[in-house]
């Protein structure tokens, strides 16, 4: 790409000449014009002055992608992430919004702790960003004033795989919170009973990561998408179920989209067991697991039939350190902020699902689940995000390039078709050709229901 001169008195702040666009419309390779952050222009603007020129022939420009899933780790524990390097990451992976989760320490659960985040994000942000409030058995009644306070994107609840506050695993507890407010309600939905029994009667003491499918099972899974069902049904409100992981579960929530939306994530398409525990070891460990070859055929069927609503990453750091405890004693969890585009690119490269696909998940879906203001598509009016790719670059994903503080990737030494050339963040360019440039540009993403 080349950069024409800058002039004195430019029509635009950036012009990106020439790409294949992805408009609400289909691809048109054109010319889109940028000024004060949002689109103001599409067409031949070949004749228009700007202060920032790029050529874009021969790459497609994508909506900017947004991430719904991330553990950012801060504040509390912040030596394996915090929302500086997280964010560093997503702009080099050609993310230009992330929503990160609520079990940090302390836990995102009341207005002062959300304040406080807030203020720890506003330091150093290289994307935008706004953040899950916590759904407890404590916060419930309050919960409808405080889902709109100024960066919450949903409320977030654990039904397994979480401690104190955060856990709710009763369902009174549940409907308690779906009965106080109106914003989505994103579940980790696997059944805390059922998992504290498998692991005396299945797990034992064993330390085969293998087992870590059988420990947190199928029937967890579809026990606690089957209750959250039932309770979104009982009290009307719209649950968003967070990273899908078993065949069983799809079937359940294809008879109920009017109420439910669904999110899978990149490791369970591109991963199966038992091959990724014998490769990986506990580096494939996370929750809800990676599982057999039959749920990723039938994620890939869903993904493709309209059925998945968005693809986050998840991306939970861990250091190797902790990684490489013995199992069970090591967390559950990957990075993947970074590698949720190449990653997926290779797989469009593959045949496996469309660019127009790819772009319903990371942008058009984030935007309809989650009612954000300004954002997720390529229109005028709407944020200058961008995702620039080149879908025949080659390139390798290795750990040296992974921006996380955890500074790894179960994708270290993949060769993969597709990568982020470019990452614009209303209208400010954070990343070219794999360099972080310009400073963090970040602030709060806004949605409609709260302004």
């Amino acid at each position: 790409m080349t950069q024409a001169p800058a002039f004195e008195t430019p029509g635009f702040d950036l012009i990106l000449a020439g790409g294949t666009v992805m408009t609400p419309g289909g691809r048109a390779v054109t010319d889109v014009g940028v000024r004060d952050g949002q689109i103001v222009a599409l067409g031949d603007l070949r004749t228009t002055s700007a202060a920032n020129r790029v050529d874009c022939a021969g790459l497609h420009i994508l909506p900017g992608v947004i991430d719904t899933q991330v553990h950012f780790r801060e504040p509390g524990l912040t030596h394996k992430e915090d929302i500086e390097h997280g964010t560093m990451a997503a702009a080099a992976g050609g993310v230009t919004a992330i929503f990160d989760m609520p079990n940090v320490k302390p836990l995102t659960t009341t207005p002062e702790t959300l304040a406080d985040k807030m203020h720890l994000a506003a330091r150093a942000p290289w994307v935008d960003y706004a953040f899950y409030f916590g759904g407890t058995a404590t916060n419930a009644t309050q919960l409808a004033a405080w889902e709109n306070l100024p960066g919450v994107c949903g409320i977030k609840i654990f039904m397994g795989s979480s401690t104190g506050d955060l856990l709710c695993a009763e369902d009174d507890h549940i409907e308690n919170i779906l009965r106080h407010g109106k914003r989505v309600v994103a579940a980790h939905a696997e059944d805390e009973a059922m998992m504290n029994a498998n692991k005396g009667t299945l797990l034992g003491d064993s330390h085969d990561v293998r087992l870590h499918p059988v420990w947190r099972s199928v029937e967890s899974c579809v026990s606690a998408t089957t209750r959250l069902i039932r309770l979104a049904r009982k009290t009307g409100r719209r649950v968003h179920i967070l990273h899908i992981s078993t065949a069983e579960e799809l079937e359940i929530i294809k008879d109920h989209k009017d109420i439910v939306s669904c999110e899978v994530l990149p490791n369970h398409l591109s991963m199966a067991a038992p091959d990724c525990y014998e490769r990986l070891g506990t580096r494939a460990q996370q929750n809800p697991p990676i599982r057999e070859q039959r749920h990723q055929d039938a994620l890939w069927a869903a993904v493709n039939n309209g059925l998945i609503d968005i693809l986050g990453s998840d991306h939970a750091a861990h250091t190797i350190e902790e990684k490489n405890q013995t199992y069970p004693a090591s967390p559950s969890g990957t990075p993947g902020v970074q590698t949720l585009v190449p990653i997926m690119l290779n797989h469009i490269h593959h045949g496996r699902l469309s660019l127009e696909r790819f772009v319903e998940l990371v942008s058009y879906g984030p935007q309809r689940i989650h009612q954000i203001a300004n954002k997720g598509r390529i229109a005028l009016g709407y944020d200058a995000d961008f995702t620039i790719v080149d879908l025949n670059a080659e390139r390798t994903i290795t750990n040296a390039q992974q921006k996380s503080k955890c500074g790894w990737t179960p994708y270290d030494g993949m060769r993969v078709t597709g990568w982020p050339i470019m990452t614009v963040v209303r209208g400010h360019i954070v990343m070219r050709e794999d360099e972080l440039i310009g400073g963090p540009a970040g602030t709060p993403v806004r949605f409609r229901e709260s302004l």
